[in-house]
């Protein structure tokens, strides 16, 4: 997902309470652009500022190739308050029901702290978001991309039966420090589990979550990201975030970093961003993200779309999102037709230069028979074709810590 997860505990505070089958409320989206919790933060620190999913966002500080190659070497602290953080709650499995008819997961072998990566699916199968959900004690926590939250509570709101509770926990605020010296830094802190079963913050393995206490503070905290580098989202109190960014950039090893390097570094990842690489009209499998639906939901099936998704699995997509290097030094930008000789077979959905590699990379949608790693394609920038070589995802290896670590 293109804006990143994180659990909500039972210590962490609700806002605003809705249930199932309510109406979209017209005045939940904002018309101009809201401030996070730590803006007065972000700008005494020297961060530019700018519009993104309905907030202002640090899109940098010292500059996005400095952020983003600190990010891979230490540890890079990103506010992604904007995200949408939810919770689906009901009495004994009526939540777990309700949110299966709407995701392709398979939350029934969810155990408690654990986290999957899942889509919010149209009818006809198209992606209206990736998210991420974690079993919590009273349900599930859901935490949504802030460009389409607005869209994405309606339509919960819309689908939800009124036995099953939505939760906009709209008073937390949610930070993600990325980079192999995470676990250090976060260590360093003391967090003390809060709930009995949690492990020490530091062994928690990647797709692991648990409720923790920081000088008396609740927080929410998994081993999770979207730079493809070991690290952690941390869910906290709004009021209390400054206290939590001060003390984890007091740590050596981390330094605040802006929406530009998380960019890149998604990037340089492979992974998709919705509104780009990821939209309505986009299928799971065409997208890469077949093992979203899981075995048990492909043999049974029962969600938005299962019957195209399902033929698309057993017969192959006519269209594949793929890695493209592309030689030179000019990067392609999303929109971008890709081209087999003259003939156009896709468009670049996500392109830039990559800070890790020294040279311009892109995913596109091409068509299934140019898919094959090794094929050589064109890209057309500016009247003229880049030369391009299609090749595996990621472009930079993942390095998440399956299963915990000591610090």
């Amino acid at each position: 997902m293109s804006d990143n997860p994180t659990p909500n505990s039972d210590l962490a505070a609700p806002g605003v309470l809705t249930s199932g089958n309510q109406p979209p409320h017209p005045d939940d989206a904002p018309t101009e652009p809201l401030a996070l919790p730590l803006d007065s933060w972000h700008r005494a620190r020297g961060a530019r500022m700018v519009p993104f999913a309905s907030y202002l966002m640090p899109v940098q500080y010292e500059g996005i190739i400095a952020e983003h190659l600190w990010t891979r070497a230490h540890a890079g602290l990103f506010d992604v308050s904007h995200m949408g953080q939810l919770a689906v709650s009901g009495a004994g499995v009526e939540a777990e029901a309700a949110l299966e008819a709407l995701l392709p997961a398979d939350l029934a072998a969810l155990k408690l702290g654990g986290l999957r990566y899942s889509l919010l699916l149209a009818e006809d199968g198209g992606i209206l978001d990736d998210l991420m959900v974690t079993r919590g004690p009273d349900g599930f926590d859901l935490v949504v991309n802030g460009a389409t939250k607005w869209d994405d509570i309606a339509h919960l709101r819309e689908h939800l039966p009124d036995a099953v509770t939505l939760s906009h926990r709209d008073e937390q605020a949610l930070l993600a420090l990325q980079g192999p010296e995470a676990a250090v830094a976060l260590a360093a802190l003391g967090l003390v589990p809060a709930t009995p079963g949690v492990v020490p913050v530091e062994a928690l393995g990647f797709m692991r979550a648990g409720a923790y206490l920081w000088q008396g503070r609740a927080l929410g905290v998994s081993r999770s990201g979207y730079t493809g580098e070991d690290g952690f989202e941390i869910s906290c109190r709004s009021a209390e975030a400054q206290a939590l960014a001060e003390a984890l950039c007091a740590q050596p090893q981390v330094k605040p970093i802006g929406l530009g390097a998380r960019d890149s570094l998604r990037l340089e990842a492979g992974l998709p961003l919705y509104g780009h690489d990821l939209t309505p009209a986009t299928d799971p499998v065409s997208a890469g993200l077949g093992f979203a639906i899981s075995k048990r939901r492909r043999a049974e099936g029962g969600f938005p779309g299962a019957a195209r998704i399902l033929a698309l699995l057993a017969q192959g997509a006519p269209a594949t999102r793929v890695g493209l290097a592309i030689e030179g030094r000019m990067a392609a930008r999303e929109g971008a037709v890709v081209l087999a000789g003259a003939t156009p077979v896709g468009t670049v959905t996500s392109g830039g230069f990559a800070p890790s590699l020294e040279r311009p990379i892109a995913m596109a949608m091409v068509a299934s028979a140019h898919a094959t790693p090794g094929t050589r394609l064109a890209i057309e920038v500016r009247g003229r074709p880049l030369a391009a070589q299609v090749v595996p995802l990621p472009f930079v290896p993942h390095k998440y810590i399956r299963k915990g670590v000591s610090a």
